[in-house]
């Protein structure tokens, strides 16, 4: 049953590193550029610090899922493995939630503060933008999954009711 159990999380820690990979790669290359009055604008995520915390925090927790698959055969690291999978459910949802935000407000503006929808002048960099937030919202999930998971572990022989 333990083994079922770490083939079970490794499975969902590779499922998380994919979701995290697809992530990085469509929201760095993610770029696009439009005409307004003569004059051209470029966007790509790196002009935005929100998007440059998500790309740093995925590619930490992508880091940190291949460390821990090397780590989980190492029954000494069970321990440390919860807790970094705590920070890391943690660090994904922080940095999904803020680039959510800042998506929100390029595709519908903000008619209180005056800002104007930009996803309607550059559309290429929001339909990337929309897949990188996809894949980083999958790996969040699957890494609250994972957590749940590891907290059973670590939880169960507490709970165990002897008769």
């Amino acid at each position: 049953m333990a083994k079922l159990k770490k083939i079970f999380t490794n499975i969902l820690r590779l499922l998380a590193l994919a979701a995290t990979v697809v992530a990085i790669v469509f929201m760095v290359t993610s770029h696009d550029s439009a005409q307004v009055l003569n004059l051209t604008f470029t966007v790509k995520y790196s002009n935005t610090p929100v998007f440059k915390y998500f790309v740093i925090a995925e590619a930490i927790a992508g880091g940190y899922i291949v460390i821990s698959i090397l780590l989980s055969f190492k029954s000494l690291f069970w321990r440390l493995l919860v807790i970094l999978d705590m920070v890391t459910t943690v660090l994904l949802t922080s940095s999904i939630s803020a680039a959510l935000a800042i998506a929100q407000v390029g595709k519908k503006g903000n008619t209180h503060a005056g800002w104007l929808p930009v996803c309607e002048q550059v559309p290429d960099f929001c339909d990337q933008v929309t897949i990188a937030l996809i894949a980083g919202l999958a790996a969040a999930i699957i890494y609250f999954v994972l957590l749940l998971c590891s907290l059973y572990v670590v939880l169960s022989p507490i709970f165990v009711v002897t008769p």
